[in-house]
């Protein structure tokens, strides 16, 4: 057998485990990138949304005369001209209503109130500066801790009286939800015997993911056809169709919602937003097809913010430090509308995987969430459904619980580990853990970093009044949203789809129900498929984002294209790979048996110089000579359903300098190992790290959505709200460890979440590090300089001497 030459024939593929450029790259660095905002229809009217400037007020009135009088002006929309079609609330991901233009009263500022319609943007502006409402402003709540007070201001009237708005009882007007896991007896009676109990408040503030393209749509309705097409900024085109028919009555089959390429999504562009359903609505009334983009202040201060937990985190254990019981509460601050992207059964997502990389034997966690006077969202901002807090509030106090015993906090980590031999392990809280090495991955970044000598520096430092802070996290993450069982969106469930068709020479066309936001699907997916089929990447093309070609699927977030989507794309390539199988039996006159597949082609067994190529095959399944009864081509479609979630990890160390007279922050060095099991294309898997981590850098040190007591944003443009730039970020070191998922068809975790994930938490665990010997515990994020100033001059370490 000649090696050599199987390895080129390997290597012409470009398939799994190949740093192979990103195919997507060629047409962005050309500005050929194709975006909503860039589509131009004839006729198109273009729509502005007037918003309120308060943050809770009645509507006595609007008044369109001087709006309509504009020139290019054609309509001014409000909900008294929604509600003939019934249109003036639509349902959410969470389960709840929400307004679609305000009706009768507004719940948070910058509400879409109405929309003004104009034959182009700039006279759709001034319309919308001339419409006058006359508004009656109402008392606000801006702090989740008051929602609940007896004297509380009611904030959502329509639902008032509702007993339950879909995931429980209610105990107040202002009352969303309350969600447990987990035995409160069993973990409270782990805390009634244990040693040496911590507990902390940490707050995780609300942040917003800010993606580079803000959010918009084309809405273009047929009235001889009864089609609706609608070019959107969406993560997930098939369950915004859905939620398109539920909303319009329009049947799903004549509804094509198109994602062109997306300029960052992060969560932020999977929930429908008022601004696409009047523009839908316009259109229906209009004929005419309508544009509406929203500005960069209204993507930070009305589409989906992430976080806002208020959590209280408790550990119990014994004196040498091995952990007995977990008990976490958390208060969620949902908005006004209770809008986020949920699984049904479970309202406050997969908080529940908070036991982390730890065998704690008792836990009980539990999540009450409020309304209050602020924009609607918490979204998964590169995190799958709340798990960046659960992470966050674990390595958090496993910090907190070393420093109180005095044992080292790597040290405390290996103590408590899951260990390799108990996979898969069931958590505390009902989760199974798939596979995972936890210690090799700890020691290799320790050795890399040399964690010894660190600590040893650190010391010095502190003998001279420095501050060097070190972080450690090492995080499990859930992702890959599904399984069905487990997860769905309004009851559907979280399966997802690939069609592949093969054509005579050999050229793939694979279709799937995911939408690509910057992760590369197109190479990723083609490499999959190269290696099943033996069809070099190159003649692949991806493509994805247009519900009337792709198969029905759940889309981009959650970490899921991998984990579900990539499973599929497999499962389909190998349908497709057994016909072919049998295709080759018959032309080369043996038993299906009696093949063996090598790199791109069967081969009898024994005999290897008898063979049929792929390329061989493709253009055979085309042509008349096949087994009886058989038809032509090599096309296939599958679906998939995981078995399970997958639980990729990483053990994460940085390093800080704090300036004490300033409080200024510098991340000295940052080393990131993740094993997310199968690795498809190392070089996109560390663009993917990279960027997370620059996610989590600036949420750790920057990054807040501030309000004043009147419920007005502070931070809503990019002069205030932190996006950190090449001249901020840090240089990122990434190593990795592979532990294939045993239920994954090519044993794939998932990774583009993980980093954010684990890079909060580590960030923030060495600024506090830093101040570990000063006796502080805990600093709420984020650690911008001024912040960190006022701690140093809390412990009076800010003046110079003398």
């Amino acid at each position: 057998m000649d090696l050599s030459e199987i390895r080129e024939r390997e290597d012409k593929l470009q398939g799994l485990g190949t740093s192979l450029l990103r195919k997507e790259d060629a047409r962005f660095i050309r500005g050929q990138g194709s975006y909503v905002d860039d589509v131009k229809l004839p006729g198109m009217l273009f729509g502005a949304l007037v918003r309120s400037p308060y943050a809770h007020a009645r509507i006595r009135g609007i008044a369109k005369d001087k709006a309509l009088a504009c020139p290019g002006v054609v309509a001014v929309l409000t909900a008294d001209d929604l509600k003939p079609v019934n249109l003036h609330w639509m349902p959410t991901l969470g389960g709840d209503v929400q307004a679609v233009l305000a009706d009768g009263k507004v719940c948070f500022q910058l509400q879409e109130v109405a929309m003004v319609l104009a034959t182009d943007r700039y006279a759709a502006a001034d319309g919308a500066a001339l419409v006058e409402v006359d508004y009656e402003e109402l008392p606000a709540i801006v702090d989740p801790k008051k929602a609940m007070a007896a004297d509380a201001p009611v904030i959502r009237e329509d639902i008032a009286e509702k007993k339950e708005v879909g995931h429980g009882p209610r105990t107040h007007p202002n009352h969303i939800f309350t969600w447990e896991a987990g035995d409160k007896a069993a973990a409270d009676a782990a805390f009634a015997g244990a040693a040496v109990t911590v507990r902390e408040e940490i707050l995780n503030p609300r942040v917003h993911p800010c993606p580079l393209e803000p959010c918009g749509c084309v809405a273009s309705f047929n009235k001889a056809t009864g089609n609706l097409t609608v070019y959107l900024t969406t993560q997930a085109p098939h369950l915004v169709r859905t939620v398109l028919a539920m909303l319009s009555g329009i049947a799903e089959s004549k509804i094509r919602v198109v994602a062109g390429d997306i300029g960052g999504g992060f969560g932020n562009k999977v929930p429908v937003y008022p601004g696409y359903v009047v523009a839908i609505v316009a259109s229906i009334v209009t004929g005419v097809p309508v544009k509406w983009i929203e500005s960069r202040i209204e993507n930070i201060s009305t589409t989906g913010f992430a976080r806002d937990y208020h959590g209280v985190g408790e550990l119990a254990a014994d004196a040498d430090g091995r952990i007995k019981g977990l008990r976490f509460t958390a208060l969620a601050d949902h908005g006004a509308f209770n809008s986020h992207v949920s699984a049904t059964k479970f309202p406050a997502g997969l908080f529940s995987i908070c036991t982390g990389s730890y065998a704690i034997p008792n836990a009980y966690c539990r999540v009450d969430a409020v309304y209050t006077n602020k924009a609607p969202g918490g979204v998964a901002y590169r995190c799958s459904l709340r798990v960046t807090e659960a992470v966050y509030l674990i390595e958090r106090m496993i910090d907190v619980l070393a420093q109180k015993l005095g044992i080292d906090k790597a040290e405390i980590r290996r103590r408590n580990f899951v260990q390799k031999e108990q996979f898969p392990y069931t958590t505390s809280l009902g989760w199974t853990l798939d596979s995972g090495d936890y210690v090799p991955a700890l020691e290799k970044v320790l050795a890399a970093v040399d964690y010894e000598g660190l600590r040893r520096e650190q010391a010095e430092k502190r003998a001279k009044g420095e501050l060097m802070g070190i972080g450690i996290s090492t995080f499990t993450e859930i992702v890959g949203a599904g399984p069905t069982k487990a997860c769905d969106i309004l009851g559907i469930g979280l399966f997802d789809s690939c069609e592949i068709r093969v054509h005579p020479t050999g050229g793939v066309i694979a279709r799937l129900g995911t939408m690509s936001q910057g992760q590369g699907h197109a190479t990723t997916y083609a490499q999959i498929i190269a290696t099943e089929l033996g069809l070099p990447a190159s003649d692949i093309v991806v493509e994805e984002g247009d519900t009337d070609k792709a198969p029905y699927g759940a889309g981009t977030w959650g970490s899921r294209s991998t984990p579900v989507s990539g499973a599929a794309t497999a499962k389909a390539a190998r349908k497709i790979k057994e016909k072919a199988r049998q295709i080759a039996a018959h032309l080369l006159e043996v038993g299906e048996g009696d093949l063996d597949w090598e790199v791109d082609r069967f081969t009898v067994k024994g005999n290897p110089g008898q063979a049929k190529t792929m390329k061989e095959i493709c253009m055979a399944a085309h042509q008349g000579n096949l087994p009886e009864g058989m038809e032509q081509g090599l096309n296939a479609v599958a679906y998939y359903d995981p078995p399970n979630l997958t639980y990729p990890f990483g053990a994460y160390v940085c390093v800080v300098d704090v300036d004490r007279f300033t409080g200024e922050v510098k991340v000295r060095r940052f080393y990131a190992l993740d094993d997310c099991g199968t690795r498809i294309n190392p070089m996109i898997i560390e663009g993917q790290i990279h960027g997370g981590l620059t996610e989590a850098f600036a949420v750790a040190l920057g990054q807040q959505v501030p309000f004043d007591e009147n419920g007005n944003h502070l931070g809503n443009s990019l002069m205030d709200y932190f996006l950190p730039t090449a001249v901020e970020t840090p240089k990122w070191e990434t190593d990795h460890t592979v532990t294939p998922s045993p239920h994954h068809p090519l044993g794939a975790k998932g990774v583009a979440e993980s980093p954010h994930v684990g890079g909060i938490p580590c960030i923030s665990n060495a600024v506090v590090d830093a101040f570990a010997h000063l006796g502080v515990t805990h600093m709420d994020m984020p650690h911008s300089a001024f912040r960190v100033w006022q701690q140093c001059h809390a412990l009076g370490i800010d003046r110079h001497e003398g």
